[in-house]
């Protein structure tokens, strides 16, 4: 059942990117006044997206060429997360990495390096070239002992041309060969949302969390313990809302019916 509740006391916004401010290769309409709003209210907001294809950098100029303004500082993306797990959970380690510059930057910067010699971890993420001979040797690195993890659990991606294997299908691959399950530090994870609650030194009871998927965005914001919008612009269709044991605080048709309320 959808809550009519109006969320007025929300000072910090997280969101989803793809479904909620951009939607098949055009900006979601009324993204734009949505964050600009955000901005003249002096209200913190971070872009939380699961894609760890790109770098901070190489999103916002995506982003800006279909007209949304969103500065570096203010996108966290599961590379980025997945980076500052490794980081907490073993400091200034190494790892075997899998995925695009984006994930190997996010890796670098946070001051591990990568090692084929025991490393701590296999690092797994998404990628437009998966190679056989990065596989085997994931496989093997995990066989030996390093810990597995991977930025999120998507086995799909979409493209103009249709879907490809995301980064949670060649993660089912690793796991069947190894009988390891890795770690997946994206959405539904909470950790993304706690990480974000970090970053903006926010509280749980002040935020709140825009996503456009049930599975993933709607669930770790519930986990996590703050206030969810379901916007229907993207992945969720409002038949399927009821199936889930959980559920959002409110559902809207899309971000722009937000804006009036900030």
């Amino acid at each position: 059942m959808e809550s009519m509740e109006v969320v007025t006391t929300a000072t910090n916004w997280l969101c989803d990117m793809d479904g909620v401010l951009i939607n098949n290769g055009r900006m979601v309409p009324g993204a734009d006044r949505f964050l600009d709003r955000l901005r003249s209210a002096k209200l913190p907001f971070l872009v939380l997206t699961n894609n760890s294809l790109f770098t901070p950098r190489e999103l916002c100029a995506k982003l800006s060429a279909l007209g949304v303004m969103v500065g570096e500082e203010q996108l966290w993306t599961s590379a980025l997360a997945t980076a500052q797990f490794v980081q907490d959970q073993r400091p200034k380690g190494c790892a075997f990495v899998i995925g695009e510059t984006s994930l190997h930057e996010a890796i670098n910067d946070i001051g591990y390096h990568e090692s084929l010699t025991s490393p701590d971890y296999v690092v797994l993420g998404e990628t437009w070239h998966y190679s056989f001979d990065d596989i085997t040797t994931a496989i093997r690195l995990i066989d030996a002992g390093s810990s597995f993890v991977a930025t999120n659990p998507e086995t799909t991606g979409t493209t103009s041309a249709g879907s490809l294997p995301g980064c949670g299908a060649l993660a089912a691959l690793i796991e069947s060969a190894t009988g390891v399950t890795p770690y997946f530090v994206g959405k539904p994870n909470p950790v993304m949302i706690r990480d974000a609650l970090k970053i903006l030194d926010a509280h749980s009871k002040t935020t709140v969390m825009i996503g456009d998927r049930m599975d993933t965005d709607i669930l770790a914001g519930t986990e996590a313990g703050i206030e969810t919008i379901l916007v229907l612009s993207g992945v969720a269709q409002r038949e399927e809302i009821g199936r889930f044991s959980y559920q959002p605080t409110r559902v809207v048709d899309s971000i722009a019916d937000l804006i009036d309320e900030l």
